[in-house]
């Protein structure tokens, strides 16, 4: 065997996709979603008022309002999120409390992205919000195609 050959060592790939970390990840993607559709508000009525055209870009608009129609239309028909539950399974099948005993970065993004409050408040807040989204398309309506 060639002396330059090293043997590549896959203890390190196992542990990169262990449960814990599959969790930590989907939860980290959790937090983006929810940063997406909220920050997008403020940033397309501020786009609509400074006249920023990718605010009326028809792809990132319908995309926004594909987002939390989604999360409105689920907490409508009482579907628990499906990253939420992927996550709490992950982190169960890796002998963690789900939702407790978090690594540093699971606990903060926990703490930013779930709330303790009855089921009722998330579905108003949900459709509320959904119904803001697609208001804004009224106020800041989408680029017509030319």
């Amino acid at each position: 065997m060639c002396k330059w050959f090293v043997k590549p060592d896959f203890r390190f790939y196992k542990d990169a996709m262990s449960p814990a970390t599959l969790a930590d990840c989907i939860l980290i993607f959790h937090a983006l979603f929810v940063a997406v559709v909220v920050l997008s508000v403020p940033l397309i009525a501020l786009g609509g008022l400074c006249g920023w055209q990718w605010v009326r870009n028809p792809w990132f608009r319908f995309g926004h309002l594909a987002m939390i129609a989604f999360v409105a239309g689920e907490s409508l028909v009482g579907m628990a999120c499906p990253l939420t539950v992927w996550e709490n399974q992950l982190r169960i099948s890796a002998s963690e409390q789900g939702y407790g005993n978090e690594d540093f970065i699971a606990a903060w993004l926990s703490r930013l992205i779930f709330y303790h409050f009855p089921p009722w408040v998330f579905t108003v807040a949900y459709v509320g919000f959904a119904l803001l989204v697609a208001g804004l398309f009224y106020f800041v309506p989408v680029r017509k195609r030319q």
